[in-house]
């Protein structure tokens, strides 16, 4: 395609008029003036209403000026270019755009009502402002706006928008239409993209775009996507909300979004940040979405965010796509402090997971320094965040009522963990903490809060310090759960180790059982119950019970292999649901004898559970098990429906069973006494209506 530069000179101006008119077709709206001749031939024109170019194929470059009073409409399938800046507005009868400046000591920009557009590009035309110098913007400032200059001429961008200016900023009015805005990469210019805007297309960033500032805040909601190949930065006035919710693609190695906010605001991101390898700049797109995981050529799928000083929200709780999806070769993300510390909260409505470490670095330079910023895991209903990384975040952790946040993926190379050295580390947890590393152990602190910890990883964790003070249920799945330097879980409400393989590793310290402890699983360490315990667990380590405490028989006895001291209640009425003549309460497979006895239950008290008596013993098994043995049966059938395997109610509850209550006997007693008093009295009367006489009655 041959290329057409037009100069002002008045030959050739001339003679590429001429031929230009002859192939051009002459339609276009009754009172609307067709200027082509006069951009051709690079004269100045004066605009006294509504005004066309078609531009011709090829490159047009226009070293002319528009002013005057009017609009213009580039049309055509060429590309024409300004060199110049130009100045003209609206008719003042179709202005109607209204701008004031609030915040009194902090000023801001809003725009209501905006103007039609003063510009359009149509379809297939291509319109360049400037060509790589400074100038070549159309633009009228008549607002005197604080710290930047807003544009009253609005343009619609239906084809193409080319920005080729290294201004130190620019603004473009208000846009609308559905084509692209590009600049260039490498100008080094800035564009203030300010107000509401209804345009819907892409827009292609090579440089640096103001999508909000301290004196304005900006709103996108039609625009598609957004190619970012250089730096895209938020910032809002004081008090301000700005939600974005377009996807971002990046295809070249060193993009970013740099995010920064006022005190009481907030930045709402719920796209997301992806690498793009098709699409070019008109429609970006990733073949695959497990390449923005794949470390790709160059790190050219590298792309990163800075959170600086700000208060951001990925997610806005209607989607599951996680703004930032990568690891540490292809994503970075860095919270710093800029008059204040950052905070970052996910609020989503379903599983995400964060590959990469937040650290506090400069750019790519994550880790060179601690986050400075807290992070918080909103509470939205399937809110589910999976930290599949390391975390290097010095502030403190939040999950709330609802949430979930796992540290681990559950697979390789997809261990967690958050950073605890720094002195503002905490973990406020009033959801659920699920612990799934695989390979690397987790150490944590600080836990408080009123959510559960379910251990789920094969890798061990160990909770440290008296910081850990949560109040929820502690739960072990696979793995080991370790307390260590002064932990404990006396004010988790219930503690469960649910497999076979599950381990509670307690230490020297031991663990006092205030609340509950069941489960399937060992805890590793003495054993001290002021609560409930339930059979089936395994006690490496002594097990001491007090008399406030209870042990509760299930189908499986408690087994013990260290000293056994015992006080307190029995409760048969969990065990399991098969008969059997003698049960096992505890195994107790340590050498020493067991010492003490279960209150109202001495050796050889006898226990009626459903319609069978059991004597206990605490010289059972190899000579130190706590065991029951049927004695005798009073019915037919000894295993009634709804009793169970030891013959016990399933309310029932042995403890003080000979010395506190009064047992079955008082019934038999009062049975006996009865039946005595019936038969006398029965004979008596007999006797009576023998013999007659006044007494017979």
């Amino acid at each position: 395609m041959r290329s057409h530069t037009y100069k002002t000179a008045a030959a050739a101006g001339a003679l590429a008029t001429v031929a230009f008119l002859i192939a051009v077709p002459p339609a276009q709206a009754a009172g609307t003036r067709d200027i082509t001749a006069d951009v051709l031939a690079g004269r100045d024109v004066t605009l006294a209403g509504d005004t066309v170019v078609t531009v011709p194929s090829g490159t047009t470059t226009y070293d002319g000026v528009l002013r005057g009073e009017g609009t213009l409409t580039v049309r055509g399938n060429g590309t024409l270019i300004l060199t110049r800046d130009s100045d003209f507005t609206l008719p003042k009868s179709r202005q109607r755009q209204k701008v004031s400046i609030q915040g009194g000591n902090h000023p801001y920009v809003t725009t209501t009502t905006p103007d039609p557009p003063a510009i359009t590009v149509a379809r297939g035309a291509t319109l360049q402002y400037g060509n790589g110098g400074s100038t070549g913007l159309i633009g009228h400032f008549p607002y005197g706006t604080p710290q930047f200059a807003l544009n009253q001429d609005n343009i619609r961008v239906d084809g193409t928008l080319r920005l080729s200016l290294k201004n130190a900023a620019y603004n473009l009015g208000t846009i609308s239409g559905s084509g692209l805005i590009t600049q260039p990469r490498f100008l080094w210019g800035t564009w203030d993209l300010s107000g509401i805007h209804t345009f819907s297309g892409v827009i292609d960033n090579g440089t640096q775009v103001n999508a909000g500032r301290p004196e304005f805040a900006t709103s996108l909601p039609n625009v598609r996507k957004i190619l970012n190949q250089g730096t895209w930065t938020v910032d809002t006035p004081l008090g301000q909300t700005v939600t974005q919710g377009m996807d971002f693609y990046q295809r070249e190695y060193g993009s970013d979004i740099n995010v920064q906010s006022r005190p009481g605001s907030k930045v709402i991101l719920t796209g997301q940040y992806s690498w793009s390898n098709q699409g070019g700049d008109t429609d970006p797109s990733l073949s695959d979405p497990t390449l923005n995981w794949t470390p790709a050529r160059k790190n050219v799928n590298k792309r990163g965010t800075n959170i600086k000083g700000a208060n951001v929200q990925w997610g806005d709780g209607t989607t599951n796509k996680i703004f930032m999806p990568g690891t540490a070769e292809t994503v970075y993300i860095n919270l710093l402090a800029a008059r204040s510390r950052s905070l970052l909260t996910f609020d989503y409505n379903g599983p995400v997971t964060l590959g990469a470490p937040i650290g506090g670095g400069r750019f790519h330079d994550t880790l060179s320094a601690p986050g400075a910023g807290d992070v918080v895991i909103a509470g939205t209903r399937g809110n589910d965040v999976t930290f599949a990384a390391v975390q290097y975040y010095d502030g403190s952790t939040t999950v709330e009522k609802g949430a979930v946040l796992r540290l681990g993926s559950g697979r390789s190379g997809g261990d967690g963990g958050l950073y605890t050295a720094g002195s503002l580390y905490k973990v406020v947890n009033n959801g659920s903490l699920v612990l799934n590393n695989v390979g690397k152990a987790l150490t944590l602190s600080r836990i408080a809060g009123s959510g559960s910890v379910t251990q789920a990883g094969t890798a061990t964790t160990t909770l440290t310090g008296s910081g850990v003070a949560y109040t929820g249920t502690t739960t072990v799945k696979k793995g080991t759960l370790a307390l260590r330097q002064g932990a404990t879980l006396g004010r988790s409400k219930a503690i469960r180790l649910t497999t076979a393989g599950s381990r509670l590793d307690v230490g020297t310290t031991g663990l006092r059982v205030a609340t509950t402890l069941s489960g399937k699983g060992t805890v590793k360490g003495s054993v001290t119950n002021d609560g409930v315990v339930a059979g089936g667990l395994t006690v490496s380590g002594n097990y001491t019970q007090s008399a406030k405490g209870e042990l509760v028989l299930r189908d499986k006895p408690l087994k013990v292999t260290g000293a056994v001291r015992l006080a307190g209640g029995l409760d048969l009425a969990a065990a399991g649901t098969e008969p059997a003549r003698r049960i096992t309460v505890l195994n107790h497979t340590g050498d020493s004898k067991t010492g003490g006895t279960f209150t109202g239950l001495k050796e050889g008290a006898k226990v009626r559970l459903a319609d069978t008596d059991y004597r206990i013993s605490y010289k059972g098994g190899d000579g130190n098990d706590v065991v029951l043995s049927a004695a005798t049966a009073t019915s037919k059938s000894p295993w009634p429906s709804g009793a169970s395997s030891s013959g016990a109610v399933a309310t029932r509850t042995v403890g003080a069973a000979e010395d506190d209550r009064m047992g079955w006997w008082p019934y038999a007693l009062a049975l006996g006494l009865l039946s005595g008093l019936a038969v006398p009295a029965a004979r008596h009367r007999r006797g009576n209506r023998r013999r007659g006489g006044r007494h017979a009655a």
